[in-house]
């Protein structure tokens, strides 16, 4: 049965009565489940933001990723202070060379360089050819990797840095060619027979040069280090150099990749998810505490 208050004001025998009331039992939720309903109202809010900041996140480095920016070795190069390359022998000799990975600049010279049959002079030649197959996939069939050990001059300092241990790409404004397969030099022919006779004749074909001459301005991402002579040396951060055969602001473009809209897209997502990340957290934590 339910019982209820009646308060009884004024006179000696005032005060509070129970009173019976019919009607039937009370099967009304206990107070411990309406305050157990009430935590889980308040902390929806907060959990929702919380789910939705974190699909929203990953769907950002989705977009990014599919991008074909190289975010990582921008963010390297463009974080790196430039030492000029006669303070970095000084602090050489006083064994004072910065720990962290510094920006080097410099014209290249090399006693032995790269000759191509067109007369240019290299310093580092990259080269990619690929073909498509008839189900839409691309198969490389040359990967060219020539590089030299130059000297890097700035003014009348010098230093000397092995290419071949330069980080991929490298950052220059590539040479790209599309075309058929049949306009490929007649080397390349053995490679594209055995591909026919195992998935069919390719339909299309490609190459990407990458190289650095003799009359470049290199940037160098490398990491200062000391001979036992005292003498600088230059040694590859971890990935290998980041070596630029452009300015800052022209490598930081390359390097954003064909689809800077979509890498642009995906930051901005990442951005508001990572605000609804931490809304939800704030929104969690007063939930608790409240």
């Amino acid at each position: 049965m339910r019982w209820t208050e009646r308060r009884i004001d004024g006179g000696p025998g005032g005060g509070v009565v129970l009173e019976q009331w019919g009607g039937q039992p009370d099967r009304s939720p206990l107070p411990g489940t309406y305050r157990i309903l009430a935590a889980v109202t308040d902390l929806a809010g907060p959990l929702g933001a919380l789910v939705a900041g974190g699909l929203a996140m990953a769907g950002g480095v989705m977009l990014i990723r599919s991008s074909g920016a190289l975010t990582g070795i921008g963010r390297r190069l463009a974080a790196a202070r430039t030492v000029p390359l006669a303070e970095l022998i000084a602090q050489a000799a006083a064994d004072e060379l910065p720990a962290e990975p510094i920006r080097v600049e410099g014209r290249v010279r090399c006693a032995n360089p790269i000759e191509t049959p067109d007369g240019d002079r290299l310093a580092a030649l990259h080269r990619d050819v690929e073909v498509a197959l008839p189900d839409g996939r691309w198969r490389t069939i040359e990967r060219l990797r020539d590089t030299r050990t130059v000297d890097l001059w700035e003014r009348a300092s010098s230093v000397r840095i092995d290419l071949g241990a330069a980080a991929e790409p490298l950052i220059t404004i590539p040479q790209v060619w599309e075309g058929s397969p049949d306009e490929l030099p007649a080397s390349y022919r053995p490679a594209i027979e055995r591909l026919t006779a195992e998935a069919g004749p390719p339909t299309a074909a490609r190459s990407t040069t990458r190289q650095i001459t003799l009359v470049d301005q290199l940037t160098v991402l490398a990491v200062g280090r000391r001979d036992p002579a005292g003498q600088l040396q230059l040694a590859p951060p971890t990935g290998g150099f980041v070596v630029s055969a452009v300015d800052l602001d022209v490598a930081m473009r390359l390097l954003a990749g064909p689809r800077r809209s979509r890498m642009l897209t995906g930051y901005a997502v990442a951005a508001v998810g990572g605000a609804a990340v931490l809304i939800g957290l704030i929104g969690l934590v007063l939930a608790v505490l409240a």
